[in-house]
């Protein structure tokens, strides 16, 4: 049996286990996926111990140890080095841990699942924690004309266009994201999780919007995308695709199997929201 768990702190409202689950039985995988809390000082010695079982094939890892795990792992991925964060782990045939971070393919994928045409267009990534960081390169290679970064303290964003080091790649102050004209506003920031904006949807930012992504995801629309409906904004999306889309590539990873993700993100909504009601 294979053998994959996710690392994090907390852990208990993890999906990660049922999302595995339904990939393994699509694609005929005996497995076992299981929740790991680990001490916030205590990541590496439980990865390690969990990595040197018989049958351990790789780990997810959420927050806050996805910069624990990108130091502890041998990291090629160029995702995982923009982001300095590594959210799937797998042992190598030499001995070696390997480090992935899948968040951005998860992103464009799911965009591109939703008929989101990135190629030539102007993205508007507002953020420029981890989550923003991960997904900076995908979003490039997928085609976009341009990716402007904007946060709240400015220095940080440009600190996270430096270290990408790409003339598509710029910033500009929250108060300004007006200037850019995007088609696509991604929000990687928490703000939604308080029934906050992200940023002001004023001012003509709206004016060539065809898409807003929030990467929180919720039994109903966000704030953000509610607001962006109203201002005439066709086509508003959440992350629960993008959870599904980037546990879909570390799967892939770990088994050279690529699961077909569009029912399961529909039943993983179905839990989602039979979830939220409960509560």
């Amino acid at each position: 049996m294979k053998k994959f768990a996710v690392f994090g702190n907390p852990i208990a409202q993890s999906l990660s286990p049922t999302i595995h689950q339904m990939f393994a039985d699509q694609l005929g995988e005996t497995i076992s996926y299981e929740k790991i809390l680990a001490p916030e000082d205590g990541f590496v010695e439980a990865a390690t111990t969990f990595l040197a079982q018989d049958g351990a094939i790789g780990c997810n890892v959420t927050m806050p140890f996805k910069l624990d795990a990108f130091n502890f792992a041998k990291v090629d991925d160029q995702a995982a080095k923009d982001a300095q964060a590594v959210n799937t782990l797998m042992n190598d045939d030499n001995g070696k841990v390997l480090g992935y971070n899948t968040d951005g393919i998860g992103l464009v994928n799911d965009l591109l699942n939703n008929d989101v045409e990135i190629q030539g267009k102007r993205v508007l990534l507002i953020g420029a924690g981890g989550a923003a960081r991960g997904v900076i390169s995908p979003l490039i290679e997928a085609g976009a004309a341009s990716l402007t970064i904007a946060n709240r303290t400015k220095a940080k964003a440009e600190q996270v266009a430096n270290a990408v080091s790409n003339s598509k790649v710029q910033v500009v102050a929250l108060e300004d994201i007006a200037s850019v004209a995007p088609h696509i506003i991604i929000n990687s920031t928490a703000a939604s999780l308080s029934n906050e904006l992200p940023c002001s949807l004023n001012n003509g930012v709206l004016r060539n919007c065809d898409v807003v992504y929030d990467m929180v995801y919720k039994n109903s629309p966000t704030r953000f995308m509610r607001e962006a409906a109203e201002a005439g904004v066709e086509n508003q999306i959440d992350g629960l695709g993008m959870l599904v889309e980037q546990a879909a590539e570390a799967f892939y990873i770990w088994t050279q199997k690529r699961p077909d993700t569009s029912d399961i993100v529909k039943r993983v909504r179905d839990i989602v929201e039979q979830g939220e009601k409960r509560n």
